[in-house]
C-alpha cells in the first residue's frame, strides 16, 4: 500500500449500534448531530460519517427527510467531507438503506462488503438496567440479526451511487469482504483509490487482536497493492489501540460514538470531538500530521462539496 503523508480522521457521529439510554452524550436530534459533527471537524476530523435518528426515542431513522436538517447545517458551517451511511441499521432493507445517499448524493457513502451475523446482545450485560425504551431492549437482544449485503445488494449500491459521483468507504468486517471488493474492482464496478475501512471487534466479524489487524492489512496489500487507502475502525475499548496501530503504519483512522462510547476504562466519552482529540494526540505524538478536508478530498479523489445535493 502506498502511504500518504497526512492521516485522515473519520468521525462516526451517532450510528445505529448504540442506543440513547447507553450514554447521555450520544447525539439524537438533528441539532445535536449537526453540532457533534461540526465539533468533530473542528477537533480535526476531515470526514464525518452520519446516521439519523428519531428525535423522540432515538431509534435509527433512514428516511432522507431525517438527514436534511443536519446536512444543510453542516455544509453551511464546516468544510468537512460528509459520508452518509448505506448501512443504516442491520434490520433495514437495502431499499431503505440506500435512500438518503441516493437523495443527497454525498461525496462519500459507507458500503458494507458482505453479509454477516451481527451480534449486539452482549451489550445487554452492561446496559440492560439503563434502557428506557422497549425498542432498545428488543433491538440489542436480537440474536437472529443477519446483516444482509449480497453481491446483488452491493452492485445495486455501487451502480446507483457511483452514477452520482459518490465514492465509498468500503467497510470490511472480515477477510472475505476484501475478496468481495476485489471481485468488484476486477469487474469494473469500482476504481481506485479504494478507501477501505477494516472493522475490528464487532461480534460476527473479525476480532480485535493485533494479529487480526495485521491479517487484514496483509490481505489488502496482496489484493490491492497501491490501489487502496487503509483505515481502521476498532469497536468499543479497541478504538484507540487499533487506531494507534494503523497510524504507526501510515494508515488512516476512524473514531466516534457510533463505534465506541468510551474515553477510557469505565469512562464515557463526553463528545465525538473528545475522541477525535484523543486520536489526534496519538497521531501527532508519532510525528505525523492530520489531513484537512481538502487534503482528504485529494487523497481519496472525491468530487467536491459543490457536487452534493444538499
Amino acid at each position: 500500500m502506498a502511504t500518504t503523508r497526512k492521516t485522515i480522521i473519520t468521525c462516526a457521529v451517532t450510528g445505529a449500534i448504540h442506543t440513547p439510554s447507553m450514554s447521555p452524550h450520544l447525539p439524537v436530534t438533528a441539532e445535536e448531530i449537526a453540532d457533534a459533527a461540526i465539533g468533530a471537524s473542528e477537533a480535526g476530523a476531515a470526514i464525518v460519517h452520519l446516521h439519523a435518528r428519531d428525535p423522540q426515542d432515538g431509534r435509527p431513522d433512514q428516511t432522507p427527510e431525517a438527514f436534511k436538517p443536519f446536512l444543510q447545517i453542516i455544509k453551511q458551517r464546516s468544510p468537512c467531507i460528509v459520508n452518509i451511511t448505506t448501512g443504516g441499521a442491520p434490520t433495514m432493507s437495502i431499499e431503505e438503506r440506500i435512500r438518503p445517499a441516493e437523495t443527497w448524493q454525498p461525496e462519500v457513502a459507507s458500503l458494507n462488503m458482505g453479509t454477516m451475523n451481527f451480534g449486539l446482545f452482549p451489550m445487554l450485560n452492561r446496559f440492560d438496567a439503563k434502557l428506557e425504551h422497549e425498542w432498545e431492549r428488543e433491538y440489542l437482544g436480537n440474536k437472529n440479526i443477519v446483516f444482509r449485503n449480497t453481491f446483488g445488494d452491493v452492485e445495486h449500491i455501487l451502480t446507483t451511487l457511483g452514477a452520482l459521483g459518490t465514492r465509498f468507504e468500503f467497510e470490511c468486517y472480515d477477510s472475505s469482504h476484501l475478496y468481495n471488493l476485489k471481485y468488484f474492482l476486477d469487474a469494473g464496478f469500482v476504481k481506485p483509490p479504494l478507501f477501505i475501512q477494516t472493522v475490528f471487534g464487532l461480534m460476527g466479524g473479525i476480532g480485535a487482536h493485533p494479529e487480526d489487524v495485521m491479517h487484514m492489512k496483509r490481505t489488502a496489500d496482496r489484493l490491492f497493492g497501491d490501489q487502496y487507502r487503509w483505515s481502521v475502525l476498532g469497536a468499543g475499548k479497541n478504538q484507540l489501540p487499533i487506531a494507534a496501530i494503523s497510524a504507526s503504519m501510515g494508515g488512516h483512522v476512524r473514531v466516534g460514538l457510533e463505534d465506541s462510547l468510551w474515553a477510557g476504562p469505565g469512562k464515557l466519552a463526553e463528545s465525538n470531538a473528545q475522541q477525535v482529540g484523543m486520536v489526534r494526540q496519538i497521531i501527532e505524538g508519532l510525528g505525523l500530521e492530520i489531513a484537512s478536508p481538502d487534503e482528504a478530498r485529494e487523497i481519496l479523489s472525491l468530487k467536491g462539496a459543490d457536487q452534493v445535493a444538499f
